[in-house]
């Protein structure tokens, strides 16, 4: 029979092992990053080898590793209600290690697509659980809720920024070998997971199951879902491998970003790098400013900010005859405003977290948050697949724009006392 008590969590303990679970979480997510852009530059090669490899089949196969991770948020939120979320952690890591490996083994389609769904199911089994322990562990907090959310959303940008880096130099040095090196970062990451979250807690079967239900019928969830369904499209958009394809293809006549790599496809890792910190600088001043700003207020300052990012890389992007000051001055304004939108996901998780607190159905929510995650993403990877390939990185840029100003419009049905609430 089923023991329907829940594990004691001590916060104290638990507290204390809150950064080697962070860092647990970031190099999965450098794992994650190293594994995407090795995707992106190994269909480029077979590309240029003649195969048929193209921006859809690139865009698409993003699309299934969303949509993987997609199928799998619930359940497995699900489960880090009913089991210890320590138990999916490190299991998900391990799957990621064993779908990296597989897809550097091959050259066939059928197992790059096994591949990539591997690799978004161990993501699902990943994210949901850890966000169940952060809110069990921030239970009673808010200030270090905040900060935790935001160290959450770093430990992500050290996965884009180191994962680039990594990725396109093991690249350089082992070719198809540098697959099997991110699969041993995977592992690495599951030792973490599994001693970080020590004494994580779970609920019965039938707790969890009523959690869920909860989940499902909590208004500001459902008021801020296709808001937040618009973002993740943005980040399917352009943290999906076509944007390390167009960058590293062929060139587009009038477009500066389209084949900036083509002769250099390391330096994409770079390119990764320094928007990862840009991005890591405006989460760090957010993290001390945010809780002391209503919530609401926060993501629609992201949004607009967003918005003022396309302007900024379509001038980029068709600045190939300007002076290089020129360019340069583009370049800081618009990373000035990248460090602005910065605020949108950790203000968001954190109100999901405060809404739901640390009881059953804290992992079935942070399930329907990944779950919406997956919806935008897939849709994102498909559009980039569709815009890269008519109008290339203007596509992307467009479709960014669209997306901005469409959560922006969706937003207003957050209602105050809601995100008070969650605040």
């Amino acid at each position: 029979m089923q023991n329907t008590a829940p594990l004691t969590l001590d916060l104290h303990s638990a507290r204390r092992r809150l950064p080697v679970i962070l860092v647990g979480n970031a190099l999965m997510r450098i794992a994650g990053g190293a594994s995407g852009v090795l995707v992106g530059l190994l269909l480029a090669e077979l590309a240029k080898r003649g195969a048929s490899v193209d921006t859809a089949l690139v865009g698409t196969l993003g699309a299934v590793s969303f949509g993987a991770e997609l199928l799998g948020a619930v359940p497995m939120g699900l489960l880090s209600d009913a089991l210890a979320p320590r138990i999916l952690m490190t299991g998900g890591a391990i799957l990621g290690a064993a779908a990296t490996q597989s897809f550097g083994m091959s050259g066939m389609a059928s197992i790059f697509f096994l591949s990539r769904t591997a690799e978004g199911l161990g993501a699902a089994a990943g994210v949901p659980p850890l966000l169940a322990h952060l809110t069990d562990i921030t239970d009673g907090d808010p200030v270090l809720r905040s900060r935790v959310m935001s160290y959450f959303e770093l430990s992500l940008l050290a996965g884009l920024a180191l994962g680039g880096v990594l990725g396109s130099q093991l690249w350089r040095v082992f070719h198809r070998s540098a697959f099997t090196a991110v699969a041993g970062v995977y592992l690495l990451c599951s030792a973490l997971l599994y001693f970080g979250s020590v004494g994580s807690r779970s609920h019965s079967a039938r707790e969890a199951l009523a959690g869920l239900r909860r989940a499902l019928g909590e208004p500001s969830l459902r008021r801020l879902a296709p808001a937040w369904v618009c973002v993740n499209a943005i980040v399917g958009l352009w943290l999906g491998p076509t944007v390390t394809f167009l960058m590293t293809g062929k060139s587009h006549h009038g477009q500066f970003i389209a084949g900036v790599f083509a002769d250099r496809p390391e330096r994409v890792g770079w390119l990764l790098l320094g928007y990862a910190l840009v991005f890591g600088v405006g989460v760090t001043i957010w993290s001390v400013v945010w809780p002391r700003v209503q919530v609401k207020s926060v993501l629609r300052i992201s949004l607009i900010a967003m918005v003022w990012v396309c302007g900024g890389l379509l001038l980029f992007n068709h600045s190939g005859d300007w002076n290089a000051g020129l360019r340069w001055l583009i370049g800081v304004a618009t990373a000035v405003c990248i460090m602005v939108e910065s605020g949108f996901t950790p203000a968001a998780l954190s109100l999901l977290a405060g809404v739901v607190g640390a009881q059953a159905g804290r992992g079935a929510a942070m399930g329907i948050y990944s779950m919406l995650l997956g919806v935008g993403a897939i849709a994102g990877s498909l559009l980039a697949a569709a815009l890269g390939q008519w109008l290339a990185v203007d596509g992307l840029i467009y479709g960014t724009l669209a997306m901005a100003v469409v959560a922006l419009v969706l937003l207003k049905q957050l209602h105050p006392a809601e995100v008070a609430h969650g605040k």
